[in-house]
């Protein structure tokens, strides 16, 4: 819970689907209260739209919006938002890093 009092609330929307290639592709879903950290779409390999977000600016969103500090923020977003699978339409939560700080064993 934030300072504020109020829940935090990942809202999962559906969108129209990208493509109209074949009828049996699933919409994508979208995670509203991340707008701002929305980077594209991506396709998983079966060809279905997935939407991206910026884990990041996610983290810093909770922050901002619900008070948290930065481990409980952190905490909120992997065990409720990346730990959550809502089907094939799942978003994507990407962590930036640089490629040059890649460790190749």
């Amino acid at each position: 819970m934030g300072r504020s009092g109020s829940r935090v609330r990942t809202c999962y929307q559906s969108n129209a689907p990208m493509s109209t290639r074949e009828e049996n592709i699933p919409p994508m879903m979208l995670a509203a209260e991340f707008r701002d950290a929305f980077m594209g779409v991506a396709e998983d390999y079966a060809g279905h739209p997935r939407a991206v977000y910026d884990y990041g600016k996610c983290i810093r969103i909770l922050m901002r919006t619900h008070g948290f500090d930065q481990e409980q923020a952190t905490d909120y977003m992997d065990f409720t938002v990346v730990g959550s699978y809502v089907g094939a339409a799942t978003p994507i939560w990407v962590q930036r890093i640089r490629y040059s700080d890649i460790t190749i064993a």
